[in-house]
């Protein structure tokens, strides 16, 4: 059903050990994403993300040299950035509620808890494309709004808050 859309996705896999790697390549691969490339680490990522246009990021937490969440912040926050609206999902087996809410306060776009299945993914990558919220900046935050539906009563200066 998706493989026609998910054909034109690019993707970026970012993850320290290369059996998690191959496994998300294979889950990609099987929903229809053609363009896939890796990377072992955030410092590498940054690399690849320089050197080519993708669609879609998906991250690892804890990595050594430059983890998840520097990368995250990286791509949000850096003047070099060549994409700093490019969607980010974080799929790591540290899901506790604070790991997410870091996650989250550092500019992803979506959770992935491991171990996942397909269609969790499927419904995260959908999120992310064809829902994707509003991208807000304040002093301490850039990123896709982290309140996923509008709540009433309060203003859009008191959500970037």
């Amino acid at each position: 059903m998706h493989e026609q859309i998910f054909s034109k996705v690019s993707a970026l896999v970012v993850d320290d050990h290369v059996h998690t790697r191959k496994l998300l390549r294979a889950v990609l691969r099987a929903i229809g994403l053609r363009k896939i490339e890796e990377a072992g680490d955030g410092a590498e990522a940054l690399i690849s993300l320089r050197a080519g246009n993708f669609d879609l990021v998906f991250t690892d937490v804890r990595m050594p040299m430059v983890d998840g969440l520097e990368f995250i912040r990286a791509i949000r926050n850096d003047p070099g950035s060549p994409n700093p609206f490019v969607p980010i999902i974080v799929v790591s087996g540290l899901s506790s509620r604070t790991v997410i809410a870091e996650c989250r306060n550092a500019g992803a776009n979506e959770f992935v808890a491991k171990p996942f299945t397909s269609d969790v993914l499927i419904k995260r990558i959908v999120a992310a494309i064809d829902n994707p919220r509003p991208f807000i900046r304040s002093k301490q935050f850039f990123g896709p709004d982290r309140r996923r539906r509008k709540v009433e009563g309060i203003s859009d200066e008191r959500r970037t808050s």
